[in-house]
């Protein structure tokens, strides 16, 4: 039994863009192109609709939207995969892509291997990123993973100042010894404080201090 083709749907407010996005899908015969538009308004509708597996989405229609295109879509169809192409070597725009769930970034001058390539991949479960993107994207986590919640925060939780001193050298990964070292007080008096947080945020684990830690902060 042959396997369906992966149906794409294109939104680009550029005709000649969409024009040479949908002969490059189907010149062989390895994508169906299920939809294409050029107004953001009634794009959003017309996917969902669709059941595309990809949707591509232009520069244009991404900054009208603010991104919000991206969520709005994922939320009617979490399953489809969203490319995003045409675009600059904008660190921004692309962490606020990644963010609101797009899986694929290419930017303007890429080939169109490359763009069959990319598409390809994220049908297969994988996401795609210009290399030199890709560190804004680490950086984006560390510093999200190692961020520090407020002073207001750890206090509601019931967090002693030191504890609230601990919890960022949790973040970072330092064992019991290490964070001793750091704040210069023995390691039993460590391993007390971090018995005594996890007892107060209601966890089992020390790493779920953080997660719990940060959801406060974001519920707040």
């Amino acid at each position: 039994m042959v396997p369906e083709k992966p149906s794409v749907f294109l939104v680009a407010g550029n005709r000649l863009l969409r024009e040479s996005l949908a002969k490059l899908l189907t010149r062989n015969g390895e994508f169906n192109v299920c939809g294409i538009s050029a107004c953001v308004d009634e794009s959003v509708s017309n996917v969902v609709n669709s059941n595309a597996d990809v949707l591509i989405l232009d520069s244009f229609t991404t900054r009208l939207s603010n991104c919000s295109i991206i969520s709005d879509i994922i939320r009617e169809n979490p399953n489809i995969k969203i490319v995003l192409i045409d675009m600059d070597e904008d660190p921004e725009m692309f962490l606020d892509c990644v963010k609101t769930g797009a899986v694929g970034y290419i930017l303007k001058d890429a080939s169109a291997r490359e763009v069959l390539a990319g598409i390809h991949a994220v049908t297969q479960g994988k996401a795609i990123s210009p290399p030199q993107l890709c560190v804004h994207l680490f950086r984006a986590f560390s510093r999200q993973w190692t961020a520090v919640p407020s002073a207001r925060i750890r206090l509601e939780l019931g967090l002693t100042r030191r504890q609230q001193q601990i919890v960022p050298l949790i973040a970072q990964g330092l064992t019991n010894k290490e964070i001793a070292s750091n704040l210069r007080i023995s390691e039993q008096t460590v391993k007390n404080h971090v018995h005594d947080i996890m007892r107060r945020v209601g966890v089992n684990d020390r790493m779920q201090v953080i997660d719990v830690t940060h959801i406060s902060e974001t519920l707040r």
